[in-house]
């Protein structure tokens, strides 16, 4: 079982992306005669898996980044939060190279400012 479908209970969504484009978002009107072209950016760690606001969607472009690494996709004794900007991860990874390439893949999707391994225990 994938990360994504075990962490979210989702399969990938077709075109998912680790670092897709934002998808801009309508900025809420404060007059009716203003005009729905004003536009506001998503923050980083806010992008969802197609480029859409996801209120979790770092830690589900580091959980499909860990789906398309070939030594990390079996890995199921870890788990995937955010808080914020950081990439929190939870549970016992088997080696701490293991845990060292977790954190390398983590720290490069976009939005990952840290990686919290404090709740990780190497087996």
């Amino acid at each position: 079982m994938g990360w994504l479908k075990r962490l979210f209970g989702m399969g990938k969504p077709k075109d998912a992306q680790v670092n897709p484009t934002p998808q801009p978002q309508a900025a809420p009107s404060t007059s009716t005669s203003q005009s729905n072209s004003t536009t506001k950016s998503i923050a980083p760690e806010r992008v969802g898996l197609n480029g859409e606001y996801d209120q979790s969607g770092l830690a589900k472009r580091v959980a499909l980044a860990f789906d398309e690494d070939s030594e990390l996709d079996d890995i199921d004794t870890l788990w995937v939060a955010q808080t914020s900007s950081t990439v929190v991860l939870k549970g016992t990874v088997p080696s701490q190279d293991i845990l060292n390439k977790m954190v390398s893949v983590a720290k490069k999707v976009n939005g990952a400012s840290n990686v919290d391994t404090n709740q990780v225990t190497v087996a």
